[in-house]
């Protein structure tokens, strides 16, 4: 299977790719240091697998680059490392179209059986937070309408503006950074703060900091 390996380390990148291109079924054929990265690479190579880190400053966010990635090219299946391991955060990175969950603690084992089993068309999760998203799954199928997680109504762009806004970026650089008008960001910015009914930026940090959108 053709792997590609995304992390904002070099280090990590090249001894995740040490351990995998020892399997005799695995290779690694590309690497990347960010989202906006992971999505080049997928695209130049369209390998089977992408390990993908989901923290990876300051570029795009393994969490958003999934859904791109899933959306454009559906046949590569895409595995999240990260350290987090909360329940609400491994309903988001499934929900966003990743084909499993490792923490970047996890012994080189649990890896390759992640990897290969999400290869095989499963789905890979920690036996231990099985039970956990069961729960938040059933949590957010009894959710009316009305008791629905604003962060679900944030587009794919809102998505990608919140964490830089949160993290100190003007409107300028924001639309610098991803290639839009400043108007489009003020707009962007302003149907953020009503869908999540803040009133400040120092709310909007907060939040960021609640859902952890600031590790990315």
């Amino acid at each position: 299977m053709k792997i590609v390996i995304a992390d904002d380390h070099a280090i990590v990148r090249s001894g995740f790719s040490m351990i995998l291109n020892f399997q005799p079924d695995m290779e690694v054929i590309g690497t990347a240091a960010d989202g906006i990265e992971a999505y080049a690479a997928v695209a130049k190579s369209r390998p089977d697998i992408l390990v993908m880190d989901l923290s990876m400053p300051p570029g795009e966010s393994g969490l958003i680059a999934t859904g791109k990635i899933k959306e454009d090219y559906p046949d590569t299946k895409i595995l999240i490392l990260t350290m987090h391991d909360d329940e609400e955060y491994l309903f988001h990175i499934l929900k966003s179209g990743a084909s499993g969950y490792v923490l970047k603690n996890a012994p080189d084992e649990e890896l390759l059986l992640a990897i290969r089993t999400i290869h095989a068309g499963g789905t890979y999760i920690h036996p231990k937070m099985a039970t956990s998203l069961v729960r938040e799954f059933i949590k957010n199928d009894k959710s009316s309408p009305n008791t629905e997680d604003p962060f679900e109504l944030l587009s794919k762009r809102e998505l990608e503006i919140l964490p830089l806004i949160a993290k100190g970026y003007g409107n300028k650089e924001v639309a610098e950074k991803l290639f839009i008008s400043v108007k489009t960001v003020e707009a962007h910015k302003a149907k953020i703060m009503e869908k999540l009914q803040l009133k400040s930026r120092p709310e909007l940090v907060e939040y960021a900091l609640r859902k952890k959108l600031l590790d990315f």
